[in-house]
């Protein structure tokens, strides 16, 4: 079975691994949207061109169910896709606010994620639907943070105070990063954060997908970047843990 997932850029790498380690057999084709990273401060018009763009590169590549693994693009993309395309289409909101509302005691969650992401609403009203107090946060460094590779040190502590201060009053005992690339911080997040639970969807997500995936293929994993820009390299061993040498892709723009 061939699965596709794509994101804004290489934070969706993480869920990439997460459902390689559920479903080792299956051949992933994974797209990583690098040139027109972040879809955080796009409009909402823009990421769904974007991602029905990104949809279609994979279609052509002969995946048989998607994963949009970029928070926006579930956001405001995620039925459009499902309207278009003739396979399963998932995205990582749903999963996320599923294992938040397990792990949570007091009834009070933060999500922190793109401003786009933020600004949908689309986590304070799912977790407001299960009788859920919400904090809500857009923190727009951390995207290019991780992308420039800076996961801890100095600059990362400060950018995590920056934006996380207000959540050590809030009350709340969980939280959701509300992006794919947030799980590289998420040492420096927890370290900050002290007990609050930290919920990285990736994994929510690959458990997700069990009734719909036939662990059968060769276990081949291509990865698919629309920008091969300097750190890029680095960045796919940090997070799969092995160098797998990445394609340039050829978008075809709407």
């Amino acid at each position: 079975m061939k699965i596709g997932i794509f994101d804004s850029g290489v934070g969706g790498l993480t869920v990439l691994k997460a459902i390689r380690k559920h479903y080792p057999n299956v051949d992933i084709v994974y797209l990583g949207d690098t040139a027109r990273v972040p879809y955080g401060t796009k409009s909402k018009d823009t990421v769904i061109r974007y991602s029905l763009e990104c949809a279609e590169f994979l279609r052509e590549k002969g995946v048989e169910l998607l994963v949009v693994a970029c928070n926006t693009a579930s956001s405001y993309a995620l039925e459009v896709l499902r309207s278009r395309f003739e396979f399963p289409v998932f995205g990582v909101i749903e999963p996320g606010v599923e294992e938040a509302v397990k792990k949570t005691k007091n009834r009070k969650v933060g999500v922190i994620g793109t401003p786009a992401t933020i600004k949908s609403e689309a986590y304070q009203k799912l977790l407001k639907f299960f009788g859920n107090e919400v904090v809500a946060k857009a923190c727009p460094l951390f995207v290019p943070l991780v992308e420039e590779g800076i996961l801890n040190g100095e600059i990362a502590k400060k950018i995590v105070e920056h934006y996380l201060s207000e959540f050590k009053d809030s009350g709340i005992d969980t939280l959701i990063l509300g992006c794919t690339h947030y799980p590289l911080l998420k040492p420096v997040i927890q370290e900050f954060l002290g007990s609050v639970e930290v919920v990285d969807s990736s994994e929510a997500v690959s458990r997700s997908l069990k009734d719909f995936i036939k662990n059968e293929g060769e276990g081949k994993t291509e990865l698919f970047f629309t920008d091969l820009y300097q750190n890029l390299d680095f960045l796919i061993e940090l997070i799969l843990g092995k160098k797998i040498t990445p394609k340039l892709a050829e978008v075809e723009i709407y």
